[in-house]
């Protein structure tokens, strides 16, 4: 039964949304997923959507689905570019990775209208400013 599985809690590992300028000096706007304990973590799958309204109708995103082999100790990975045109909708994101044999997982959810200049802070990890996820 699942209540029967034990997950181990998830520690030390977030996300984040960083706002970057590309080659034509344009802000673009990238997931990070934050490493910051004292060892990697392996084989780490991020599922990503998007849900929610606008002007009452129902929207949602393709789900993507992204793997990163590994992800060193304090450290970070880019995990996918994420379109404005979505920060009013919820922004989901299913964070699966292995430690040794076990298995850990985490969703975190940058709800609407969080991704926004108010709330841009320094992320020392990316030494970039973006949304921190808490």
């Amino acid at each position: 039964m699942k209540k029967d599985i034990e997950m181990p809690e998830v520690k030390n590992v977030t996300l984040a949304v960083v706002r970057e300028k590309n080659l034509l000096n344009q802000d673009e706007w990238k997931i990070y997923l934050i490493n910051n304990n004292d060892f990697p973590i392996e084989n780490t799958l991020v599922a990503s959507r998007g849900y929610g309204e606008k002007d009452g109708e129902e929207q949602r995103t393709s789900t993507l689905r992204h793997f990163l082999e590994t992800v060193k100790a304090k450290s970070s990975a880019v995990v996918e570019s994420i379109d404005p045109k979505v920060f009013h909708l919820n922004n989901e994101y299913w964070v699966s990775y292995y430690i040794g044999r076990e298995i850990y997982d985490k969703r975190f959810v940058f709800v609407p209208d969080t991704i926004c200049e108010e709330n841009l802070v320094f992320i020392k990890e990316i030494e970039k400013e973006g949304v921190l996820h808490s």
